[in-house]
């Protein structure tokens, strides 16, 4: 049984909306959904650190990344960039790709923004980025998810993604649903099939 590593940064909670559709996905497969969460960014402006939901996910540790099978990357639009905070573990993580411990593991990526055309497809790019340099396998959404065509909201051949309105409070549409549900499930096959070839 394979162990997918959804890790992400969520602020208004969409983006861990999508992380929990991503997780029902991944268990749909049969595999293990290990959800987690990068540490907030303090500034010197205001050093004090945020305090952590006591219902939301646990703080990633560097050997989830160790011991994940797959890994799915999840961040809300920062203009058309991942958040600070993920982009900061992200940059931390030099020993990791020195060993080489993501390498041909398969990846995903998914985000969330506040308007419709806020940068989602620039996000997810984004955070592909460090996923190939780690060499990572990146899984998108094929087209052959009709979902693609007709959704009026979010999803991408790119990755999952949620449009949460200009107040961030837009629930997941069906269409985001389902699409988060299937990203989490191709890495988990892919990952499975990496795993017992």
């Amino acid at each position: 049984m394979s162990e997918i590593l959804v890790l992400m940064h969520s602020v208004h909670g969409n983006t861990l909306a999508l992380a929990r559709e991503i997780c029902r996905g991944i268990e749909s497969t049969g595999s293990q959904a290990r959800l987690r969460t990068v540490p907030p960014i303090t500034s010197a402006l205001d050093p004090e650190t945020a305090e952590l939901p006591e219902d939301g996910p646990a703080l990633v540790e560097k050997s989830d990344l160790a011991d994940c099978d797959g890994l799915i990357l999840g961040s809300p639009t920062r203009f058309g960039n991942m958040a600070a905070s993920l982009k900061q573990f992200l940059d931390s993580t030099g020993s990791e790709w020195f060993s080489g411990t993501l390498i041909g593991k398969p990846a995903g990526v998914f985000t969330s923004t506040s308007s419709l055309h806020g940068g989602q497809e620039a996000t997810l790019l984004s955070m592909m980025i460090p996923l190939l340099h780690h060499g990572m396998i990146i899984v998108g959404l094929p087209y052959s998810e009709k979902r693609l065509t007709t959704t009026e909201s979010g999803g991408t051949p790119y990755g999952a993604s949620h449009w949460s309105g200009p107040d961030s409070d837009r629930p997941l549409s069906e269409d985001e649903t389902q699409l988060a549900r299937v990203l989490g499930k191709r890495v988990a096959d892919v990952a499975s099939a990496l795993c017992d070839p």
